[in-house]
């Protein structure tokens, strides 16, 4: 039997958590709410096991939710859904550049709100098991990926990705050689179909870059200006 989903919400708006609850109850999922920032670094550090998936909110009295994605990111590496009310392309940005696996605009209506954590549970492999043979392993410069595993090293070093980092390293490494159109980024690491204004897969690209030049992978991402990414070994001619 497959184990229901645990998901926490922060967010301050008390009336949204409880409809949100219910209506993830409906759909498989068990959700409890917190209403501050403090109170969800507390919930994370206190529970026996970490949540699969935090719906954050920006705005949140105290320490904002931005803030506490920081510090969230530093220790934990559940899936992150922030929710952003003031509908600002920079809160959206900032959110995804401090590690936030995908956003939402508020107000959202409650469907496309667990559309969106299906996607993220996918990644985490728990509401379905994985469509990639455990032997699927990719190679370039000193870069390798383990599907399966869901694992990236640099040599010996280990990468720290999120779900979504990971699936756009792994579409990149499937397509050696051919750009990858953002559109088809979106649907498949995200999960979604790319909108407009969309900048998720940028942000995360840009953040692969900063983790592949750090470790020294000897592979970078190219942009193809209105085509997509590319993934290049850096020693190739």
């Amino acid at each position: 039997m497959n184990k229901q989903p645990d998901v926490l919400i922060a967010d301050d708006d008390v009336a949204l958590c409880d409809l949100l609850i219910d209506y993830l109850a409906t759909q498989g999922m068990r959700a409890r709410a917190v209403h501050s920032a403090e109170a969800a670094l507390a919930a994370l550090e206190q529970a026996p096991t970490t949540p699969d998936a935090l719906v954050l909110d920006v705005m949140l009295p105290g320490i904002s939710g931005l803030d506490a994605l920081a510090r969230i990111r530093a220790r934990w590496h559940l899936p992150v859904l922030m929710l952003s009310g003031r509908g600002e392309p920079v809160d959206r940005i900032l959110g995804l550049e401090l590690g936030a696996d995908d956003y939402l605009a508020k107000p959202a209506m409650p469907r496309e709100l667990v559309a969106r954590l299906r996607a993220l549970l996918r990644r985490q492999t728990v509401l379905a098991a994985p469509d990639t043979p455990a032997d699927s392993t990719y190679r370039l410069g000193q870069l390798t990926l383990d599907a399966g595993g869901r694992t990236a090293r640099s040599g010996d070093q280990t990468l720290t990705l999120t779900g979504a980092e990971f699936e756009i390293l792994h579409r990149l490494l499937q397509a050696q050689g051919r750009t990858v159109a953002r559109a088809t980024l979106t649907e498949q690491a995200l999960g979604r179909p790319l909108e407009r204004y969309d900048r998720a897969v940028d942000v995360h690209v840009s953040r692969l870059r900063r983790k592949l030049a750090e470790a020294a992978a000897g592979v970078r991402i190219d942009t193809r200006r209105g085509a997509g990414y590319l993934l290049v070994d850096d020693h190739a001619r």
